[in-house]
């Protein structure tokens, strides 16, 4: 009996030997300050080891910042300096070595940057030690108890999108094979794409065409640098959950049609995080409609994530023809090999384990 989750998935030249991904999920125990800045740890080289030994297909690499100001907190990896680059090498290649397609998200985090860690508060980092101030679409802070940001320039908007293009290439020297660009959960693309948090006047303010211009400009440099074999993928919020003045499914698969004619192989679809008056109605697989929605509409191909826990309901979702491929977050933290748990559940041949950990499979 074929096995769906098990089957390999290829997009352009790279074929990946499995569905099973790891979406991007931030670890913020970079260094913050000194040559060690953003550079990937010892931390970072065994958390991404152990899910490629596990078994999965390909490892998306959490929000890596293609700017200082670009770090959602000070302990983000970044991807300005060779510093960087080299320390995400070894990552790279360990992950590769098993088998597993070694992938990158690079991101800004706009208004929405120098904030603590999670288990710090998720409050503002102020200015001058660690901190320093946002920049954004528009003077609109992400939420009251956070600074207004600066509003962006139109040269240091397309000076951004020149920092894409320079991570990706960073991306490509450090030798991952796939590359997503980080336009959800109300970073500093996402924030261009609503009008809940654009309120621009200019070229990239106001209509849909305007909203979406930043994005695409940043798919366009990153595409004219990423080898033309290998895939592009874009990070989508299908929907900010607000009842009116934000970005909503419609557009999600109206911007799909675009992305797909700009280049990009694969729409990773999440959803929320731009604040407001948000209700999310969470549940297991909640956005797997909304990937649904943009594959049947547009035909690009999509991947399927948030509180997809179990292995029977991943299959379902790729047998349906509801994704292309399935990414896993927080189940991945809790366990490295899900995939040859998934395999055996299903009956299917699991992924080749490293010949010193045959005896345990």
């Amino acid at each position: 009996m074929s096995v769906a989750l098990f089957e390999p998935y290829t997009l352009r030249s790279l074929t990946v030997p499995n569905r099973v991904w790891m979406a991007p999920m931030c670890q913020y125990l970079a260094a913050t300050t000194g040559p060690g800045t953003g550079v990937a740890t010892d931390w970072h080289f065994a958390h991404y080891a152990a899910r490629a030994t596990g078994g999965t297909g390909l490892v998306l690499v959490e929000a890596t910042a293609v700017s200082p100001e670009g770090r959602i907190t000070p302990a983000d990896l970044g991807l300005w300096n060779d510093a960087q680059t080299e320390g995400l090498r070894r990552i790279a290649s360990f992950l590769k070595d098993q088998g597993t397609v070694a992938g990158i998200q690079i991101g800004h985090a706009g208004r929405k940057a120098s904030t603590e860690r999670p288990w710090e508060g998720r409050g503002p980092v102020p200015e001058g030690g660690d901190g320093w101030r946002p920049v954004a679409p528009s003077p609109v802070p992400y939420a009251e108890t956070h600074p207004v940001p600066t509003e962006l320039t139109t040269a240091r908007v397309r000076e951004i999108t020149g920092q894409f293009a320079d991570a990706a290439r960073r991306a490509l020297d450090a030798g991952f094979q796939v590359v997503e660009v980080h336009g959800a959960h109300g970073y500093l693309i996402g924030e261009f794409l609503s009008p809940h948090s654009n309120h621009r006047t200019d070229e990239y303010g106001g209509s849909f065409e305007n909203r979406t211009r930043f994005a695409l400009e940043v798919v366009d440099a990153v595409r004219a640098v990423w080898p033309e074999e290998l895939p592009l993928f874009f990070r989508i919020s299908a929907t900010d959950w607000l009842d009116e003045h934000g970005w909503t499914a419609d557009d999600t698969v109206r911007f799909a049609a675009l992305l797909r004619a700009h280049g990009v192989d694969l729409l990773d679809v999440s959803s929320g995080g731009n604040g407001g008056p948000a209700r999310i109605p969470t549940g297991p697989g909640y956005q797997v409609p909304f990937a649904a929605r943009v594959k049947a509409e547009t035909g690009l191909p999509v991947a399927a994530v948030g509180l997809i826990t179990e292995s029977g309901q991943a299959e379902k979702i790729l047998a349906n023809g509801e994704a292309d491929v399935i990414l896993l977050g927080r189940e991945l933290l809790r366990d490295a090999s899900w995939a040859r748990r998934a395999a055996r559940e299903l009956g299917a041949q699991a992924p080749a384990a490293p010949p010193s950990y045959a005896w345990a499979i």
